[in-house]
C-alpha cells in the first residue's frame, strides 16, 4: 500500500521554508481563518484533568505518568471539547499540541483553539499537521524567548501561521490512511518490543543466576537471612555498600546550555546518562566556558556511577561502568559515583546493581516518592546489601557472562534500532502526507472496511516507559538546564 504511493500530478511552490511545492489545488490559509481562540473556565473544578504529552497529544492525566504536584482546586481552570486544538504555549516547540479527543480541564497556560462553525478543516487532519515534523519549524521560529525552556507561542503568533488546506475529502483521505498506515508500523514497533522485552527477562534471569549462585552448580549453598535475596554460597559474604566503597561522590547543578561539549569545553552530565544499565556519554550538556572545573568531579574510564534521580521510578537506581570516554565531562547531582574498594571488581558490581535484588531495594528506598522526587538518598544506597565472592571469584563471573550477555545486547541493540527506522520512517511518512508530497486518495479508497482511529490497548502497550507530559517538562526544564 506504502510503497505504490506517488506524487499529485500538479504541484505550485508554496513559498514557505517548511512546505516548499504543494498540490496546485490545496489552499494556503492563516490560522486566524480557520481557528478561534476560545477561554472557558470551570466552575467547579471538577472535569477530568487533562495534559499534552509530546508522544500522542491531548490525553488524561492519569494515562501520561503525571508526576508534578496537584493543584488543591481546578476552579477557574481552562477547559477544552473534542476537537479543539491545544497548545502548551511553552511547549509547542517541543511537541506539546494536539487535538483533543476529550473534554476536561486543562492548564491556564494553555491556548485552546477551534474550528470556526462550518470551517474547512477536519479536525484530525489538523492533529497531524500541526505535530508534523515539517510544521515543527513554523512552531520553532513563532515561539520567542530568551531560554529555550521559556520560549513561548502566543495567541497572536500562532493565529497568523500559515496552514496547508486540502479539499475536505481528501482531509478526510488523509486521516483514513495515516490512522491505518500508523496501526500497521505500531503493531511491528510493539512485536519489536515484546521481543526486547523478553530479551532482557532472559538476561536479568542469566545475571541473577550468577551474582547469587556463582558458576559452580554443585556449590554449598547458606540461607542469607534476607527474604528477597534467598540462598547464595556459604564461602560468600553479606556486605552493605558502604563496606565495599572508599566514598560515594556526588556531582553538581550548574547551568549548561543543551547542546554537547566540544574539543575546548567541558559538559555536565544529565540524568540519563546511565539509563537502563548502559552509560551514554552523548547524554550531558556544555558548561559555558569560564565555569570554574572541580577536578574531582571529571569523570574516568571506569567510573561506576549510579542514577539518584528521575522523572521515571524505573530509572532511578539505573547503574553503568564508563567503559570509554571523549568528553570532559564532570557529575551532576543526580548522579552518583561509587569509588570502590580494591577487592570489588568494577564489572561484577555493575553486574549486581541491574539486578533483581539489587532492584527490590532501589524500590523500597524510593516507595512513596513522586515525579523528579524520585530520588534514592545517598544513605539507603551505602545501607543496601549485597552478596559478595572474592575478587578472583567475581572475575571468572563476569568472564564468564561476557560472550552470553553480548549476543543478547547486540540482539537488543538490533531490535532497538529498528525501532528507531520505524519511528523515522513513520515521522516522514506523516510529513509527506499532510503536506501534499504524496497523493494517497487511491490507496485510502482501497482501505477495507472503518479503520478506528485510537486503540487504547495498544496505546498501553506501546507507551514508552520514560514518557511525561509536557505540563512535567515544563516545570523540570529548569532543573534540567543546571543538569
Amino acid at each position: 500500500m506504502i510503497a505504490g504511493l506517488k506524487p499529485y500530478a500538479e504541484m505550485r511552490d508554496s513559498e514557505l521554508p517548511w512546505l516548499g511545492d504543494v498540490p496546485a489545488h490545496w489552499k494556503i490559509m492563516r490560522a486566524k481563518t480557520l481557528l478561534r481562540r476560545v477561554d472557558v473556565r470551570s466552575s467547579a473544578g471538577t472535569e477530568e484533568l487533562l495534559t499534552v504529552s509530546s508522544e500522542r497529544g491531548v490525553v488524561p492525566r492519569r494515562t501520561a505518568k503525571v508526576t508534578m504536584f496537584q493543584a488543591e482546586s481546578y476552579a477557574g481552570h481552562k477547559l477544552c471539547w473534542p476537537d479543539d486544538l491545544v497548545i502548551n504555549s511553552l511547549w509547542a516547540w517541543g511537541k506539546g499540541l494536539g487535538v483533543s479527543q476529550h473534554h476536561g480541564i486543562v492548564s491556564t497556560a494553555y491556548g485552546v483553539y477551534r474550528a470556526w462553525k462550518g470551517g474547512e478543516v477536519v479536525p484530525r487532519y489538523l492533529h497531524e499537521l500541526v505535530r508534523s515534523s515539517s510544521f515543527h519549524w513554523e512552531l520553532q521560529v513563532r515561539s520567542r524567548g530568551v531560554w529555550i525552556s521559556r520560549l513561548q507561542l502566543t495567541d497572536e503568533s500562532f493565529l497568523n501561521a500559515p496552514l496547508v488546506v486540502p479539499p475536505a475529502d481528501e482531509q478526510a483521505a488523509i486521516v483514513r490512511f495515516l490512522d491505518h498506515a500508523d496501526r500497521r508500523i505500531r503493531r511491528a514497533i510493539g512485536a519489536k518490543q515484546k521481543l526486547i522485552k523478553l530479551l532482557g527477562e532472559q538476561k536479568q534471569a542469566i545475571i541473577h543466576h550468577a551474582v547469587t549462585r556463582g558458576l559452580d552448580p554443585a556449590v554449598r549453598l547458606k540461607p542469607s537471612g534476607v527474604e528477597w535475596l534467598g540462598d547464595v554460597p556459604e564461602h560468600w559474604n553479606l556486605r552493605r555498600l558502604k563496606a565495599l566503597v572508599h566514598r560515594v561522590d556526588q556531582g553538581v547543578s550548574p547551568q549548561a546550555e543543551n547542546q554537547l561539549a566540544d574539543e575546548t569545553s567541558w559538559g555536565v552530565l544529565k540524568a540519563g546518562c546511565v539509563n537502563r544499565g548502559v552509560f551514554r556519554q552523548h547524554e550531558h550538556k556544555r558548561l559555558p566556558l569560564g565555569y570554574r572545573i572541580d577536578e574531582s568531579l571529571r569523570v574516568s574510564e571506569g567510573d561506576v556511577l549510579v542514577s539518584r534521580a528521575s522523572g521515571s521510578p524505573a530509572l532511578v537506581g539505573s547503574t553503568g561502568r564508563v567503559a570509554s570516554i571523549d568528553f570532559k565531562l564532570i557529575l551532576s547531582d543526580k548522579t552518583f559515583r561509587l569509588v570502590l574498594k580494591d577487592d570489588v571488581n568494577p564489572d561484577f558490581m555493575a553486574l549486581v546493581m541491574n539486578g533483581r535484588y539489587y532492584r527490590v531495594q532501589v524500590e523500597q528506598a524510593i516507595s512513596g516518592a513522586e515525579g523528579l522526587a524520585n530520588n534514592l538518598p545517598v544513605s539507603s544506597l551505602r545501607s543496601f546489601l549485597f552478596a559478595i565472592p572474592e575478587r578472583v571469584e567475581q572475575a571468572a563471573i563476569v568472564e564468564s557472562l561476557q560472550v552470553d550477555l553480548r549476543r543478547i545486547d547486540a540482539a537488543i541493540d538490533h531490535g532497538e534500532r529498528e525501532i528507531t527506522l520505524l519511528r523515522e520512517y513513520r515521522t516522514r511518512l506523516i510529513a509527506d502526507v499532510v503536506t501534499g508530497k504524496l497523493d494517497v486518495r487511491e490507496a485510502a479508497a482501497r482501505l477495507p472496511g472503518a479503520v478506528e482511529s485510537t486503540d487504547s490497548a495498544l496505546d498501553a502497550e506501546l507507551l514508552d516507559e520514560g514518557e511525561i507530559s509536557s505540563d512535567e517538562i515544563v516545570a523540570s526544564e529548569a532543573e534540567d538546564a543546571e543538569a
